[in-house]
């Protein structure tokens, strides 16, 4: 069965709210080894909507459209499904006093907008939402099923597994089949280099099939196999990530799972260490991403942003003499920085960020980012250069600085 998914919303076009939705459904398609080929994007207008659903009824088995089912006048994926279907609306009059009652049980006077949410296309079944007022929709128009469901994620989703995923899977036959992906992570290496070393293996691909991805300062490639069960699917993915690590050694650092944060949290556990940050470039956003993890407070003692060089003599104890011989931006003020707050957080390990992140340039060409990593077994710092963006600069350096305090954890020091 092939599944298009169409989101609905002006606001995503915008770029106001990002689509979260069509990665949950396409996540949730994969594993129930359901075929997902297309996305499509609309803003709340009923005649591209409406043209938006025909063109993906006549390419899908099934269209899941999200958003636009709710009770003011811009939700008006009922009407476009109606257009594109062919059918007249109707009003449901006993889902109409449902929605009178949990609006008495509150204590608050329904507006009579709500009532909205009480009309569907002509044949269409109505989904129950279990978390909220919209019910979603689902209904036969030509070759294809229609299924509309809220935009809310946290009312979507219990819809989506409990109700959309099993009718899909029952829809396609059940032949058992799944869908397979592996992620393996790396770091250190561009995008085209990784896929130069794997272009061979690229080339060749069938089932399972290679695919690259650029996402924060990490490289991934994504393994993907069809198989009658998840026992057929890994014996035909381990054999093809074998090779892949073999290929790329140690800058293979995970394989799916926790991010990197979560990793060094929790290579610092198994060590038995603690860990602090000092920040200038990256102005806490190490910290925050260490912070986010649950558990954190297990290694993580805390942070000293120090901005400017006075900061940096105050609070780090930075020699003026390392800022006037060697300047902010440089191996020898990080690797001071990492000793300073050494000696001011009860930490055995230190990660320290300076640099200049822009837009104007400070002493170094934007995107220069210096990472300096002190441990009880040692110290070492290492220059980034990384792209001439202020924000890409700032979180591709906390990505760099989480990866080089890996390494270090490691013994892979990155000067040796």
């Amino acid at each position: 069965m092939i599944v298009e998914i169409v989101a609905v919303g002006t606001e995503l076009l915008l770029g106001q709210i990002v689509n979260s939705n069509a990665a949950e459904i396409g996540s949730r398609l994969a594993e129930a080894g359901l075929d997902h080929y297309r996305q499509t994007v609309v803003g709340d207008n009923l005649d591209r909507m409406a043209a938006a659903l025909r063109e993906a009824m006549e390419r899908a088995d099934a269209v899941v459209v999200t958003g636009g089912i709710g009770p003011t006048q811009d939700d008006i994926t009922r009407e476009a499904m109606c257009a594109a279907a062919g059918v007249p609306m109707v009003f449901d009059e006993a889902f109409a006093g449902l929605l009178r009652e949990r609006w008495a049980r509150r204590g608050w006077e329904m507006p009579e907008s709500n009532l909205r949410q009480a009309e569907h296309p002509e044949g269409a079944v109505m989904i129950p939402n279990p978390r909220g007022t919209a019910p979603g929709l689902r209904l036969r128009a030509g070759d294809a099923w229609l299924i509309a469901l809220p935009g809310v994620p946290q009312e979507m989703l219990p819809m989506l597994e409990e109700s959309v995923i099993p009718f899909l899977v029952a829809e396609a036959g059940g032949d058992g089949s799944v869908l397979v992906s592996r992620v393996i992570r790396t770091w250190g290496l561009p995008e085209s280099r990784v896929a130069e070393m794997l272009g061979d293996l690229f080339a060749a691909a069938g089932n399972p099939t290679m695919a690259f991805l650029a996402s924060a300062g990490e490289i991934k490639v994504r393994l993907t196999a069809r198989a009658p069960d998840d026992r057929a699917a890994a014996a035909l993915l381990d054999p093809l990530e074998a090779v892949v690590r073999e290929r790329l050694g140690r800058r293979v650092f995970a394989v799916g799972g926790d991010p990197i944060e979560a990793i060094v949290l929790g290579l610092l556990a198994e060590r038995g260490w603690t860990v602090g940050t000092a920040e200038s470039a990256t102005g806490g956003l190490l910290a925050a991403r260490l912070t986010g993890v649950p558990g954190a407070s297990a290694s993580y003692v805390g942070s000293i942003v120090a901005y400017t060089a006075r900061a940096k003599q105050d609070l780090l104890g930075v020699p003026a003499a390392v800022l006037e011989e060697h300047g902010l931006v440089s191996e020898e003020t990080a690797l001071a920085m990492a000793a300073g707050a050494a000696g001011r957080l009860p930490a055995d390990v230190v990660v320290a960020v300076t640099g200049s992140a822009g837009p104007e340039p400070l002493e170094a060409p934007v995107g220069t980012i210096v990472v300096a990593v002190q441990t009880p077994e040692g110290a070492a710092a290492r220059v980034l250069r990384l792209p001439p963006d202020r924000e890409r600069a700032r979180t591709l350096g906390s990505t760099g600085a989480l990866h080089l305090l890996r390494r270090a954890l490691l013994g892979e020091w990155w000067r040796t």
